[in-house]
């Protein structure tokens, strides 16, 4: 498959020898990206998008692309836009690491339909009425693809089943084919508490989840972990690189976000030195050009407070057992 193929949810195209992904197109029930691999004589998919219809079509392109079933199912952490199309493979192995396990189980957990139905619909009202007030137009673009997104997941909810992992692991795990093998790893959390990335060795291709995105400021968990998990992962010798949301890119995505985690921690720190309090911190941010374009629905600010934060409780936890 050299021509990429379009479906409802997603554009797939050949990254390397029997290494594909699924990119989301915008606001259509995907959401997030996905791929997989032909190990030989099975597949294997990394993440499940946002709702089972989207995964529907992914397990049914990619059998029917390479006349192999799956056989295992990859979720890079618990967000609902990676694990929601988990049913689809419930009759596949679902592996994650254990704490990503139990964050699905804890953060996702589905009540009844109704409640569910009725608290989603409040929070499309409340995203509708932001979006109509928003007056910087990146972040009315990010509302709008949230609203058309929550739109699609609200149509499934009365069908929507939280399927769990059936087999974790908790640094690295090798999954070996006939033709080729994939390597698990899990560095620690950066963007959710545990944050799995699959490593294809022969082909050079790597699925990274969300710990590399596309211009976009995905909420950061713990900053200095996220360093060092990239860090790791640019010691890899990647030619192609699938991130959580965006375009197949190379490991200048991974260049990218660390220096857009460096500059906040180095924004945090040179505030937090001269006593310069949150408010006052992130009302002052001047956001560097570079990433005036990126999206997302709290833009740069969300990770400066988290940032800050992090930073702030690490030393006041310094300072309390100094004494």
């Amino acid at each position: 498959m050299e021509t990429p193929i379009h479906t409802e949810y997603f554009t797939l195209k050949k990254m390397a020898n029997g290494v594909f992904a699924a990119v989301a197109k915008p606001g259509n029930g995907a959401w997030s990206n996905a791929g997989f691999v032909d190990l030989g004589t099975e597949l294997l998919v990394f993440d499940s998008f946002n709702t089972p219809s989207a995964a529907q079509e992914l397990k049914k392109q990619a059998e029917r692309l390479t006349g192999k079933k799956v056989k295992y199912l990859i979720n890079s952490h618990y967000h609902g836009d990676h694990i929601f199309g988990n049913q689809v493979f419930k009759e596949q192995m679902i592996i994650s690491t254990e704490v990503t396990k139990e964050w699905i189980k804890e953060k996702n957990a589905i009540g009844e339909v109704e409640a569910e139905l009725k608290e989603t619909k409040q929070y499309l009202d409340s995203l509708k009425l932001q979006i109509s007030t928003e007056k910087n137009e990146v972040v009315k673009q990010s509302l709008a693809n949230q609203y058309a997104e929550m739109a699609k997941l609200l149509e499934e909810l009365p069908i929507l089943q939280l399927v769990l992992p059936s087999l974790t692991f908790e640094r690295k795990m090798i999954i070996s084919g006939t033709e080729r093998h994939v390597e698990l790893y899990c560095l620690g959390g950066g963007h959710s508490p545990s944050d799995t990335f699959l490593y294809v060795p022969q082909e050079k291709a790597a699925f990274m989840g969300d710990i590399v995105t596309e211009e976009l400021h995905l909420p950061i968990f713990q900053p200095e972990e996220f360093l060092s998990i990239l860090q790791e992962a640019k010691k890899m010798d990647i030619q192609s690189l699938l991130p959580g949301h965006g375009d197949i890119g190379t490991t200048q995505q991974i260049d990218t976000m660390i220096q857009y985690i460096s500059m906040m921690i180095h924004a945090v720190k040179e505030a937090q030195q001269t006593d310069i309090s949150l408010a006052d911190f992130v009302s002052a941010f001047v956001i560097p050009d570079e990433y005036k374009r990126w999206k997302g629905v709290q833009g740069i600010q969300r990770n400066l407070n988290s940032i800050y934060k992090f930073y702030y409780d690490k030393k006041s936890k310094k300072v309390s057992t100094s004494f």
